[in-house]
Protein backbone atom coordinates (compact mmCIF):
# COMPACT_ATOMS: atom_id res chain seq x y z
CA UNK A 1 0.00 0.00 0.00
CA UNK A 2 2.93 2.39 0.95
CA UNK A 3 4.62 1.72 -2.84
CA UNK A 4 1.46 2.08 -4.34
CA UNK A 5 0.84 5.84 -2.51
CA UNK A 6 4.21 6.87 -3.21
CA UNK A 7 4.17 5.86 -6.85
CA UNK A 8 0.73 7.63 -7.45
CA UNK A 9 2.18 10.46 -5.22
CA UNK A 10 5.08 10.98 -7.66
CA UNK A 11 2.35 10.55 -10.32
CA UNK A 12 0.56 13.56 -9.26
CA UNK A 13 4.27 15.62 -9.05
CA UNK A 14 5.51 14.70 -12.77
CA UNK A 15 1.69 15.22 -14.49
CA UNK A 16 2.19 19.03 -14.39
CA UNK A 17 5.03 18.77 -16.05
CA UNK A 18 3.15 17.19 -19.07
CA UNK A 19 -0.18 18.57 -18.99
CA UNK A 20 1.88 22.28 -20.25
CA UNK A 21 0.47 22.91 -23.73
CA UNK A 22 3.30 22.17 -26.31
CA UNK A 23 2.85 25.38 -28.03
CA UNK A 24 3.77 27.26 -25.17
CA UNK A 25 6.48 25.23 -23.95
CA UNK A 26 7.55 26.20 -28.02
CA UNK A 27 7.23 29.95 -27.52
CA UNK A 28 9.97 30.18 -24.23
CA UNK A 29 12.69 28.39 -25.77
CA UNK A 30 11.91 29.73 -29.14
CA UNK A 31 14.08 29.94 -31.36
CA UNK A 32 15.47 26.18 -30.31
CA UNK A 33 16.18 24.97 -33.89
CA UNK A 34 16.99 25.82 -37.53
CA UNK A 35 15.08 28.66 -39.32
CA UNK A 36 13.32 28.91 -42.88
CA UNK A 37 13.30 31.68 -44.89
CA UNK A 38 11.36 30.74 -47.98
CA UNK A 39 11.34 33.61 -50.69
CA UNK A 40 8.43 33.73 -53.95
CA UNK A 41 11.49 34.66 -56.26
CA UNK A 42 15.03 33.04 -57.83
CA UNK A 43 17.60 33.51 -56.47
CA UNK A 44 19.38 37.12 -56.98
CA UNK A 45 16.32 39.47 -56.33
CA UNK A 46 15.59 41.98 -54.14
CA UNK A 47 13.86 40.04 -51.58
CA UNK A 48 16.74 37.17 -51.93
CA UNK A 49 19.40 39.51 -51.25
CA UNK A 50 17.73 40.76 -48.46
CA UNK A 51 16.75 37.66 -46.68
CA UNK A 52 20.29 36.28 -47.49
CA UNK A 53 21.80 39.51 -45.69
CA UNK A 54 19.42 39.40 -42.57
CA UNK A 55 19.93 35.86 -42.45
CA UNK A 56 23.34 35.64 -42.11
CA UNK A 57 23.41 38.53 -39.37
CA UNK A 58 20.47 36.81 -37.71
CA UNK A 59 22.43 33.37 -37.94
CA UNK A 60 25.03 34.93 -35.95
CA UNK A 61 22.86 36.78 -33.28
CA UNK A 62 20.44 33.43 -32.51
CA UNK A 63 22.98 30.87 -32.29
CA UNK A 64 20.35 28.53 -34.93
CA UNK A 65 21.56 27.85 -38.86
CA UNK A 66 19.08 30.25 -41.00
CA UNK A 67 18.30 28.74 -44.25
CA UNK A 68 17.00 30.57 -47.56
CA UNK A 69 14.85 28.63 -49.44
CA UNK A 70 14.02 30.14 -53.21
CA UNK A 71 10.64 28.85 -54.32
CA UNK A 72 9.61 30.59 -57.30
CA UNK A 73 6.04 30.29 -59.75
CA UNK A 74 2.48 31.05 -59.37
CA UNK A 75 3.05 34.57 -58.19
CA UNK A 76 3.88 33.89 -54.76
CA UNK A 77 1.38 30.39 -54.53
CA UNK A 78 4.34 28.25 -54.70
CA UNK A 79 6.00 29.73 -52.12
CA UNK A 80 2.84 30.58 -49.43
CA UNK A 81 2.05 26.66 -49.80
CA UNK A 82 5.29 25.86 -48.68
CA UNK A 83 4.76 27.99 -45.94
CA UNK A 84 1.27 26.87 -44.97
CA UNK A 85 2.20 23.42 -44.96
CA UNK A 86 4.56 23.92 -42.43
CA UNK A 87 3.76 24.06 -39.12
CA UNK A 88 2.39 27.03 -37.42
CA UNK A 89 5.60 28.06 -35.03
CA UNK A 90 7.64 30.00 -36.64
CA UNK A 91 10.68 28.22 -37.76
CA UNK A 92 9.53 28.62 -41.78
CA UNK A 93 8.95 32.08 -42.85
CA UNK A 94 8.78 33.98 -45.83
CA UNK A 95 11.06 36.93 -46.77
CA UNK A 96 9.19 38.97 -49.92
CA UNK A 97 8.65 41.86 -51.14
CA UNK A 98 4.97 43.44 -50.64
CA UNK A 99 3.81 42.68 -54.01
CA UNK A 100 2.93 39.13 -52.61
CA UNK A 101 0.21 40.46 -50.70
CA UNK A 102 -0.46 43.58 -51.79
CA UNK A 103 -0.44 43.43 -55.73
CA UNK A 104 -0.77 39.62 -56.49
CA UNK A 105 -4.50 39.21 -54.85
CA UNK A 106 -5.76 42.60 -56.69
CA UNK A 107 -4.04 41.62 -60.27
CA UNK A 108 -4.64 37.58 -60.04
CA UNK A 109 -8.52 36.82 -59.73
CA UNK A 110 -7.55 32.65 -58.98
CA UNK A 111 -4.64 33.45 -56.70
CA UNK A 112 -4.69 30.32 -54.12
CA UNK A 113 -3.99 32.54 -50.91
CA UNK A 114 -5.36 35.64 -49.57
CA UNK A 115 -2.99 38.53 -47.80
CA UNK A 116 -4.60 37.10 -44.33
CA UNK A 117 -2.76 33.50 -45.21
CA UNK A 118 0.27 35.38 -44.40
CA UNK A 119 0.17 38.08 -42.08
CA UNK A 120 3.38 40.66 -42.28
CA UNK A 121 6.22 40.66 -38.84
CA UNK A 122 8.47 42.89 -39.49
CA UNK A 123 9.69 45.64 -41.99
CA UNK A 124 13.62 44.81 -43.18
CA UNK A 125 13.89 47.63 -45.94
CA UNK A 126 12.56 49.72 -48.67
CA UNK A 127 13.93 49.77 -51.98
CA UNK A 128 12.59 53.07 -53.93
CA UNK A 129 12.43 52.76 -58.25
CA UNK A 130 13.39 55.76 -60.21
CA UNK A 131 11.70 57.84 -62.97
CA UNK A 132 14.80 57.04 -65.15
CA UNK A 133 14.45 58.85 -68.79
CA UNK A 134 17.56 57.90 -72.01
CA UNK A 135 19.84 60.77 -72.28
CA UNK A 136 18.82 61.53 -75.41
CA UNK A 137 14.83 62.39 -73.99
CA UNK A 138 14.99 66.69 -73.76
CA UNK A 139 13.98 66.31 -70.04
CA UNK A 140 16.24 67.46 -67.32
CA UNK A 141 13.33 67.21 -64.43
CA UNK A 142 10.15 65.77 -63.69
CA UNK A 143 7.96 68.46 -64.35
CA UNK A 144 9.95 68.91 -67.31
CA UNK A 145 8.82 65.30 -68.49
CA UNK A 146 5.55 65.80 -66.91
CA UNK A 147 5.17 68.56 -69.78
CA UNK A 148 7.16 66.74 -72.64
CA UNK A 149 4.13 63.44 -72.23
CA UNK A 150 1.19 66.05 -72.10
CA UNK A 151 2.57 67.81 -75.61
CA UNK A 152 3.37 63.87 -77.05
CA UNK A 153 -0.50 62.06 -75.71
CA UNK A 154 -0.15 58.67 -76.69
CA UNK A 155 3.66 59.15 -78.20
CA UNK A 156 5.45 58.24 -75.35
CA UNK A 157 6.23 54.47 -75.07
CA UNK A 158 7.33 53.77 -71.75
CA UNK A 159 8.89 50.51 -70.30
CA UNK A 160 8.27 48.07 -67.25
CA UNK A 161 9.46 44.59 -65.89
CA UNK A 162 6.19 42.83 -66.82
CA UNK A 163 2.50 43.84 -66.63
CA UNK A 164 1.35 44.24 -62.89
CA UNK A 165 4.81 44.65 -61.64
CA UNK A 166 5.46 47.91 -59.19
CA UNK A 167 7.24 49.08 -62.19
CA UNK A 168 4.22 49.57 -64.55
CA UNK A 169 1.89 50.42 -61.51
CA UNK A 170 4.43 53.09 -60.33
CA UNK A 171 3.82 54.84 -64.08
CA UNK A 172 0.60 53.73 -64.45
CA UNK A 173 -0.54 55.66 -60.91
CA UNK A 174 1.62 58.76 -62.40
CA UNK A 175 -0.18 58.75 -65.55
CA UNK A 176 -3.55 58.64 -63.78
CA UNK A 177 -2.98 61.28 -61.11
CA UNK A 178 -1.90 63.66 -63.94
CA UNK A 179 -4.13 62.50 -66.80
CA UNK A 180 -0.60 61.50 -68.92
CA UNK A 181 -1.20 59.55 -72.24
CA UNK A 182 1.98 57.02 -72.89
CA UNK A 183 1.80 53.56 -74.41
CA UNK A 184 3.25 50.30 -72.16
CA UNK A 185 5.74 48.01 -73.66
CA UNK A 186 6.21 45.24 -71.23
CA UNK A 187 9.08 42.92 -70.79
CA UNK A 188 10.43 40.22 -68.90
CA UNK A 189 11.97 41.50 -66.19
CA UNK A 190 14.88 44.85 -65.72
CA UNK A 191 17.18 42.15 -67.29
CA UNK A 192 15.36 43.16 -70.30
CA UNK A 193 13.40 46.73 -69.86
CA UNK A 194 17.20 48.04 -68.97
CA UNK A 195 18.80 47.25 -72.21
CA UNK A 196 15.99 48.14 -74.04
CA UNK A 197 15.78 52.42 -72.27
CA UNK A 198 19.87 52.06 -72.95
CA UNK A 199 19.17 51.08 -76.47
CA UNK A 200 16.57 53.61 -76.95
CA UNK A 201 14.01 51.11 -77.60
CA UNK A 202 11.78 53.09 -75.31
CA UNK A 203 12.81 56.64 -73.67
CA UNK A 204 11.46 55.91 -69.71
CA UNK A 205 11.25 53.30 -67.78
CA UNK A 206 11.19 53.04 -63.69
CA UNK A 207 13.75 50.71 -62.22
CA UNK A 208 16.02 50.13 -59.34
CA UNK A 209 19.05 52.24 -58.82
CA UNK A 210 21.44 49.16 -58.53
CA UNK A 211 20.18 48.87 -62.12
CA UNK A 212 21.47 52.04 -63.75
CA UNK A 213 24.47 52.51 -61.71
CA UNK A 214 26.64 52.41 -64.46
CA UNK A 215 25.08 54.26 -66.88
CA UNK A 216 24.14 57.09 -64.46
CA UNK A 217 27.80 57.23 -64.29
CA UNK A 218 28.24 57.17 -67.63
CA UNK A 219 25.47 59.94 -68.07
CA UNK A 220 23.76 57.51 -70.58
CA UNK A 221 20.57 57.89 -68.36
CA UNK A 222 18.47 60.47 -66.24
CA UNK A 223 17.00 60.50 -63.17
CA UNK A 224 14.11 62.50 -62.54
CA UNK A 225 12.00 61.30 -59.61
CA UNK A 226 11.88 58.40 -57.38
CA UNK A 227 8.45 56.53 -56.29
CA UNK A 228 9.34 57.13 -52.61
CA UNK A 229 7.66 59.10 -50.10
CA UNK A 230 11.14 60.72 -49.16
CA UNK A 231 14.55 61.66 -51.44
CA UNK A 232 16.42 58.30 -51.69
CA UNK A 233 19.57 58.48 -49.88
CA UNK A 234 21.35 56.51 -53.10
CA UNK A 235 20.02 59.64 -55.29
CA UNK A 236 19.52 62.43 -52.86
CA UNK A 237 19.03 65.17 -55.14
CA UNK A 238 16.23 63.42 -56.88
CA UNK A 239 13.03 64.51 -55.89
CA UNK A 240 10.02 62.14 -54.64
CA UNK A 241 7.18 62.01 -57.32
CA UNK A 242 5.28 63.39 -53.94
CA UNK A 243 6.70 66.65 -54.28
CA UNK A 244 4.40 66.36 -56.96
CA UNK A 245 1.47 64.36 -56.15
CA UNK A 246 1.21 64.62 -52.85
CA UNK A 247 0.65 60.97 -51.11
CA UNK A 248 2.51 59.25 -53.67
CA UNK A 249 4.78 56.18 -52.65
CA UNK A 250 5.13 53.28 -54.04
CA UNK A 251 8.79 52.12 -53.12
CA UNK A 252 8.73 48.07 -52.39
CA UNK A 253 8.66 46.90 -49.24
CA UNK A 254 10.43 44.08 -47.84
CA UNK A 255 10.02 42.21 -44.68
CA UNK A 256 9.27 39.02 -42.44
CA UNK A 257 5.68 37.03 -43.14
CA UNK A 258 4.65 34.33 -40.85
CA UNK A 259 1.67 31.64 -41.31
CA UNK A 260 -1.32 32.60 -40.14
CA UNK A 261 -1.65 31.24 -36.66
CA UNK A 262 1.34 31.65 -35.34
CA UNK A 263 1.76 32.45 -31.93
CA UNK A 264 1.71 36.16 -31.06
CA UNK A 265 4.57 35.48 -28.68
CA UNK A 266 6.54 33.93 -31.48
CA UNK A 267 6.34 36.69 -34.22
CA UNK A 268 7.05 39.35 -31.21
CA UNK A 269 10.52 37.41 -30.83
CA UNK A 270 10.92 36.89 -34.77
CA UNK A 271 10.04 41.30 -35.28
CA UNK A 272 12.45 41.82 -32.16
CA UNK A 273 15.25 40.16 -33.01
CA UNK A 274 15.32 40.73 -36.88
CA UNK A 275 14.60 44.41 -36.21
CA UNK A 276 17.91 44.43 -33.85
CA UNK A 277 19.70 42.49 -37.36
CA UNK A 278 18.40 45.44 -39.35
CA UNK A 279 19.94 48.64 -36.70
CA UNK A 280 23.17 46.97 -36.47
CA UNK A 281 25.59 48.79 -38.72
CA UNK A 282 27.33 46.37 -40.58
CA UNK A 283 23.60 45.28 -42.01
CA UNK A 284 22.74 48.86 -42.85
CA UNK A 285 25.80 48.92 -44.98
CA UNK A 286 25.02 45.73 -46.70
CA UNK A 287 21.82 46.35 -47.27
CA UNK A 288 22.35 49.98 -48.30
CA UNK A 289 25.06 48.50 -51.17
CA UNK A 290 22.58 46.25 -52.77
CA UNK A 291 20.50 49.29 -52.98
CA UNK A 292 17.87 48.60 -49.86
CA UNK A 293 17.04 51.33 -47.19
CA UNK A 294 17.07 49.78 -44.23
CA UNK A 295 13.85 50.03 -42.32
CA UNK A 296 13.20 47.52 -39.14
CA UNK A 297 9.43 48.29 -37.92
CA UNK A 298 7.53 45.95 -36.34
CA UNK A 299 3.97 44.20 -36.93
CA UNK A 300 1.74 47.06 -36.72
CA UNK A 301 3.37 49.47 -38.26
CA UNK A 302 4.24 46.95 -41.21
CA UNK A 303 0.93 45.79 -41.48
CA UNK A 304 -0.57 49.37 -41.82
CA UNK A 305 1.46 50.43 -44.56
CA UNK A 306 1.00 46.48 -46.53
CA UNK A 307 -3.00 47.89 -46.10
CA UNK A 308 -2.27 51.22 -47.46
CA UNK A 309 -0.47 49.76 -50.35
CA UNK A 310 -2.86 47.01 -51.23
CA UNK A 311 -6.31 49.85 -50.99
CA UNK A 312 -3.35 52.24 -53.14
CA UNK A 313 -2.31 49.05 -56.08
CA UNK A 314 -5.66 47.82 -56.01
CA UNK A 315 -7.22 51.68 -57.07
CA UNK A 316 -4.45 51.92 -59.59
CA UNK A 317 -5.34 48.32 -61.24
CA UNK A 318 -8.86 48.98 -61.29
CA UNK A 319 -8.72 52.03 -62.84
CA UNK A 320 -5.82 51.04 -65.55
CA UNK A 321 -7.88 48.29 -65.90
CA UNK A 322 -4.95 45.78 -65.47
CA UNK A 323 -5.38 42.24 -66.58
CA UNK A 324 -3.15 39.03 -66.54
CA UNK A 325 -3.91 36.71 -69.08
Amino acid sequence: MIRRAAAAFAALLVLPLFAVPLPAQAQGQYPSQPIKLIVPYAAGGLPDTTARIVGTRLQEKIGQSVVVENRPGGAGSVAVSALNTAPADGYTLMVTDGATVTINPALFKSLSYTAKDVPGVALLGRAPLFLVVHADVPVNSLKEFIDYAKANPGKVNYGSSGVGSAHHLSMEAMKAALGLNMTHVPYRGTGQSVPALLGGHVPVIFSAYPSLAAAIADKRVKLLATNGAQPSPQAPDVPPIASMIPGFDLATMVGVFARAGTPSAVTDKIAAEVIAVVKMPETQKQLAAAGIEPAGEGTAAFQKYLAAEADHVGKVIATAGIKVE
